[in-house]
């Protein structure tokens, strides 16, 4: 089961940076949408592959049981680990968003007039503080 689970993020992994240098040869500049339904995709079809393969094959389930109480993680622990992943993961995606849009704001406000670069930085780190946020969450569903 280890070997195919490396063998799935080395496929995953592959997939992605293939994609990324397809997109660079092609001149393809801001396209993120494409870029995230892409990561998104290959990483969809490998969690439904996991599923089928833990469905389908009920050996590989009672292993990753055994492995897993061997290790002494339960589920709850292994829900908490993915909360918190998640946690941190989209408040990160959703920071890149905003710091994307809002530095390029300001970076137009300034070159315009130089007076209120104070005013801009602000945004900009209101912005930055999303992902502070997420990893705040995060500490606080793996300690508490």
């Amino acid at each position: 089961m280890i070997q195919l689970i490396t063998f799935l993020a080395i496929i995953i992994s592959v997939g992605t940076v293939s994609v990324g240098v397809k997109m660079m040869r092609s001149n393809k500049r801001g396209n993120i949408k494409a870029a995230m339904f892409t990561s998104l995709s290959l990483f969809s079809l490998i969690v439904i592959a996991f599923g089928a393969v833990g469905f389908i094959n009920p050996i590989f389930a009672a292993e990753t049981t055994s492995v897993a109480n061997a290790a002494g993680i339960s589920l709850g622990e292994g829900f908490k680990y993915l909360a918190a992943a998640l946690s941190t993961g989209l408040a990160t995606i959703g920071t890149g968003m905003a710091v994307g849009s809002v530095g390029s704001s300001a970076i137009g406000a300034v070159s315009e007039d130089s007076t209120i670069l104070g005013k801009t930085l602000i945004f900009v780190g209101m912005a930055e503080g999303i992902a502070i946020y997420g990893m705040i969450i995060s500490i606080l569903i793996l300690f508490v």
